[in-house]
């Protein structure tokens, strides 16, 4: 109830790592970078202004899916839970902020994307084409991002 739920928006810094734990549950880990920009007004242009790490944890499918479909430098829009972490590090006091992530999507505004639909069960249509109760119309299931392409940012 009281937790605090943020949509990041940037570039993966680095691939995706992943392991699996003895009862088959899945990880994923990677960090985010997103540069500011600001307009300035001396020069009448853009400039970039402080940078942002987090570092991202995937659980499960979503794991599964990042891993298999992400790599260091894709565009990405990631929604979840945020946590920071205090701790010391040769003498110095740093923090360290993890998103634990609900969703991980292509940023379609700076690249393009194939996407290949994970079929969990088949369309059952009766003999008058009518869908039969308690199936799926459409038996698409997630959508894993198989390619990304850069867009053209010029």
């Amino acid at each position: 109830m009281y937790e605090t739920n943020v949509t990041v928006v940037g570039r993966l810094a680095t691939d995706v790592s992943w392991s699996r734990f003895g009862d088959g549950t899945v990880v994923a880990n990677f960090r985010l970078a997103n540069t500011e920009r600001r307009y300035d007004r001396a020069t009448g242009g853009w400039i970039d202004g402080e940078k942002l790490f987090v570092d991202v944890r995937c659980w499960r499918r979503l794991a599964e899916n990042a891993a298999a479909s992400l790599v260091r430098g894709d565009p990405v829009v990631v929604t979840g839970k945020l946590y920071s972490r205090n701790y010391e590090h040769e003498g110095q006091r740093r923090t360290a902020v993890t998103v634990d992530a609900q969703n991980v999507a292509a940023d379609l505004s700076r690249c393009t994307v194939v996407l290949k639909r994970d079929r969990r069960q088949a369309t059952e249509v009766g003999a008058s084409g009518d869908q039969q109760p308690g199936t799926q119309a459409d038996a698409a299931g997630p959508a894993a991002l198989v390619g990304a392409a850069p867009a053209d940012e010029g």
